[in-house]
């Protein structure tokens, strides 16, 4: 007999099950490791297995995923992203943060910050998130690796405490937070698993953790149309970005899971958010990217006018598939994973 799926949450939009054994009675299936069930989309009520789905690979600014840790110098990489944001710390704030402000309720309610919860906001960057924690009633502290983006928090709320830090050595006693959240930073970390264990070690008994990260670049197609036109041009950039971990790593539900599993957390569950951006056209969209990603804008920045050109071209002709009568409409997806210590 065929295993029923079923959603069994009201609060999250996927179910994770831990050595479960199937049974015709009970339609479940054994799972040693958390498995991922069921996800559903808040702008889709036809939901799906999420082990159907389907990632790109193989593209030049992300590394095979079999790729053996020895041929990545994680401390270049580590130094490339500090330095990458901390140059673009201004436009990523005037262009893109309002895309990633999207996923600052999600990620609020899925770490259950409420009044009084001590919440440390990781990856901060202009720290809009603890801001928005603060009003309600939550004590945020926000931390980042780039000085350029603690500046931009300090300055856009004088009131919060934020600090430079790294998060692979948080300067915090243990059990100093009921709650972390990182927004879209887990996959910027050159040590992800480092990072995840800091979260464990500064988080109360039974705190959460709660983090958001981009769907496969064929759903989220503000990445993806830059990372698709660099593939297809076969344009790279070596001396000026180093390899790291995939991009793309935890597009993957199934290694978004396992990655929170494996630093001691229950995992509770995740939430889809799917929806448009709204852009004036391609100039738009190609300053947005140059300003605010940092791997796309360090390969593109580094080739000649030519290869800039034809990288925009392909970028255009893509990028026009999501035209409307206003300019276009991008389609933006990404993960929000709670875990529970």
């Amino acid at each position: 007999m065929a295993a029923k799926w079923s959603c069994q949450s009201t609060r999250f939009a996927a179910i994770f099950t831990r050595d479960v054994r199937f049974t015709p009675e009970s339609g479940h299936v054994q799972c040693k490791a958390p498995c991922l069930l069921w996800a559903k989309s808040r702008h889709d009520e036809a939901s799906m297995p999420l082990l159907e789905r389907r990632y790109l690979a193989n593209l030049p600014c992300r590394t095979r995923a079999n790729m053996s840790q020895s041929k990545i110098d994680l401390e270049a990489f580590r130094n490339f992203e500090k330095a990458a944001h901390d140059k673009l710390a201004e436009s990523y704030f005037d262009a893109f943060s309002v895309v990633t402000d999207r996923a600052i309720e999600p990620l609020l309610k899925a770490a259950h910050v409420g009044n009084g919860t001590r919440l440390l906001d990781v990856a901060t960057g202009p720290g809009t998130l603890a801001a928005r924690a603060t009003e309600s009633g939550a004590r945020a502290t926000g931390i980042d690796i780039a000085p350029a983006m603690v500046e931009l928090a300090r300055t856009l709320h004088p009131l919060l405490d934020f600090r430079e830090g790294s998060a692979e050595d948080l300067p915090f006693d243990s059990s100093s937070f009921d709650a972390v959240i990182s927004a879209f930073g887990i996959g910027h970390f050159s040590r992800p698993e480092s990072v995840l264990a800091e979260f464990a070690r500064v988080l109360v008994p039974n705190g959460r953790v709660a983090l958001s990260w981009w769907d496969g670049f064929g759903k989220n197609r503000i990445n993806g149309i830059f990372f698709e036109a660099i593939n297809e041009l076969g344009v790279s950039a070596p001396g000026a970005l180093p390899v790291g971990p995939a991009v793309d790593r935890f597009s993957d539900p199934n290694q978004f899971a396992a990655i929170v599993h494996a630093a001691g957390f229950e995992v509770a569950g995740i939430d889809y958010i799917t929806f448009s951006h709204p852009l004036k056209g391609v100039d738009e969209l190609w300053d947005l990217a140059l300003g605010s990603f940092v791997r796309v804008s360090t390969v593109i920045r580094a080739q000649n006018a030519d290869v800039q050109r034809r990288v925009r071209d392909k970028v255009e002709q893509v990028a026009l598939q999501y035209a409307s009568p206003n300019g276009l409409q991008i389609p933006i997806a990404f993960r929000v994973i709670a875990g529970l210590r």
